[in-house]
C-alpha cells in the first residue's frame, strides 16, 4: 500500500488532469492539477478485486439482490460512525449532486429559497439555479481562522421563502469538522425556519487525527423528521467516477416524497458503483482509509508549512477533507493578480474561490490528495511566483 506512486493520468478522459489547460490555462506537460476534488491514488485492492471478478465473469446483466450492498453501508456506518442505519431508509443515487437534485426536487418547489452556507461546494448552487429555485446565500464569517455559523445575521435574512437548508459537514471548502454545539445550532435555525435540512457527509470519513465527526441524527435526534443524509464511498476511496451515492432518510413521509420523485425518473443505479461500494465498506477498506489519512496528515503539513511561510498567504487549518483553503487577501493583490501568478507562473490549477460563493472572493482552493512530491514542487512553484514578498 503505497501513495508515493505518481500515476499518469494524462490521456485517461480524467477531468482534473485533461480538463484542466481548457479551463486554467495550465498545461499537463508541466502543471500541476490540484483543482477537482479527485485522488491522484488507486482505491484499496478489495475495489479493483471485486470489478476485475464481474470483468472476469464476462455478463453485465440487471443488478439483483442488493442485500450485501445495503449491510455494508450499514456495517460502515455502525463501525466508523456509532450510527444504527435501517436498510429501509437507504437510497442509492447516482452521486451526491444528484443526490442533492433529487431532494431539490423532492423538498422544494419552483421559486422556492434553499439556503446555502458560503462558502461552500460550488455544485450546489447550481443544481438549485438550474431547478428554478432561489439560492439563499447565509455567509459565514472567518473568525481567528475558522469558518463560524452567524445565526443571528441569518435569522434576519429569512423571508419564510425558504424550504431547504444544506450543511456541508465536514465543510468544503473550509474544511471545518463542525462540533455538536454548531450542528445543534443549524438543526434548531432549522426548525425555527421550518426547514428540511440535507446533511451533505460526502467528507465524513476523511478527518484528521484531532478532530472528531458528529453524523447530524447523532447530534441532533430531535430533527429525525426533516433530516436528509448524504453519504458516499467515493470521495473516501476515490471511486467518483462509479457515480454512487447514499442518501439516507430516517422519516417515513419524507422518505416517501422522495421515493416518488425517484421513481417518476426511473432512477436505478449503476451495477459497477455496487460492487465497488460493497467491497469498499469493508475491514480492509478501513485499513487503507486509516492509511490515506496519515499520508494526507503528512501532505497537510507540508502544504501548510510551506505556504503560511509566504508573506499575504494563510491556509486555514485543515481538520477534515484533503482541500486545503487558501487566503490570498494578505498579499493586498487584486483577485486577478494573484491567481494570475497560480496558474501563470506556478502552473498550479485550483479552484478559483468565488465559484464558492459569498466569502470565497479572496481565496482559492488546493487538492492535496497527491502523491508528496508534487505537494513538495507544488509549495516551491508557489514560493517562487510570490518570491517579491518574501
Amino acid at each position: 500500500m503505497t501513495f508515493d506512486e505518481e500515476i499518469n493520468r494524462v490521456g485517461t478522459h480524467s477531468v482534473k488532469w485533461d480538463e484542466m489547460e481548457k479551463l486554467y490555462g495550465v498545461s499537463p506537460k508541466d502543471g500541476i492539477a490540484m483543482w477537482v476534488a479527485d485522488m491522484d491514488f488507486r482505491p484499496p485492492a478489495c475495489v479493483q478485486k471485486a470489478l476485475e471478478e464481474v470483468i472476469a465473469h464476462g455478463i453485465y446483466g440487471y443488478f439483483g439482490d442488493d442485500g450485501d450492498y445495503l449491510a455494508a453501508i450499514q456495517w460502515w456506518m455502525k463501525n466508523r460512525h456509532g450510527w444504527d442505519v435501517e436498510a429501509a431508509s437507504i437510497f442509492t443515487t447516482h452521486g451526491l449532486v444528484n443526490g442533492t437534485g433529487l431532494c431539490v426536487q423532492a423538498f422544494s418547489a419552483p421559486g422556492d429559497g434553499v439556503v446555502l452556507m458560503t462558502p461552500v461546494y460550488h455544485a450546489f448552487a447550481r443544481v438549485i439555479k438550474a431547478a428554478g429555485r432561489s439560492v439563499v446565500e447565509c455567509q459565514m464569517p472567518v473568525v481567528a481562522g475558522r469558518h463560524v455559523m452567524d445565526f443571528d445575521a441569518w435569522d434576519a435574512q429569512m423571508t419564510g421563502t425558504e424550504r431547504m437548508l444544506i450543511l456541508c459537514s465536514p465543510h468544503n471548502p473550509g474544511g471545518q469538522v463542525w462540533s455538536v454545539e454548531e450542528l445543534r445550532g443549524v438543526a434548531a435555525f432549522a426548525k425555527r425556519h421550518d426547514l428540511i435540512v440535507v446533511s451533505d457527509e460526502i467528507h465524513h470519513d476523511l478527518v484528521f487525527p484531532g478532530a472528531k465527526h458528529t453524523v447530524m441524527p447523532l447530534a441532533a435526534p430531535e430533527i429525525a423528521d426533516r433530516l436528509v443524509m448524504m453519504t458516499a464511498t467515493t470521495k473516501t476511496f476515490n471511486i467518483a467516477g462509479s457515480h454512487i451515492g447514499n442518501v439516507i432518510i430516517p422519516d417515513p413521509v419524507l422518505r416517501a416524497k422522495f421515493a416518488a420523485v425517484v421513481n417518476g425518473l426511473g432512477i436505478s443505479p449503476n451495477s459497477f458503483g455496487l460492487f465497488m461500494a460493497t467491497a469498499a465498506y469493508s475491514p480492509e477498506g478501513a485499513e487503507w482509509l486509516d492509511a490515506l489519512m496519515l499520508y494526507l496528515d503528512e501532505n497537510r503539513r507540508v502544504f501548510d508549512e510551506g505556504v503560511n511561510a509566504i508573506p499575504g498567504l494563510k491556509s486555514m487549518p485543515l481538520e477534515a477533507t484533503y482541500l486545503a483553503w487558501v487566503d490570498f487577501s494578505g498579499t493586498g493583490m487584486r483577485r486577478e493578480e494573484f491567481t494570475d501568478r497560480v496558474q501563470g507562473a506556478a502552473k498550479i490549477a485550483a479552484n478559483t474561490g468565488p465559484s464558492f460563493g459569498k466569502g470565497g472572493e479572496d481565496c482559492l482552493r488546493f487538492n492535496i490528495a497527491t502523491p508528496r512530491a508534487r505537494i513538495v514542487e507544488a509549495v516551491a512553484r508557489l514560493k517562487a511566483a510570490f518570491s517579491d514578498l518574501q
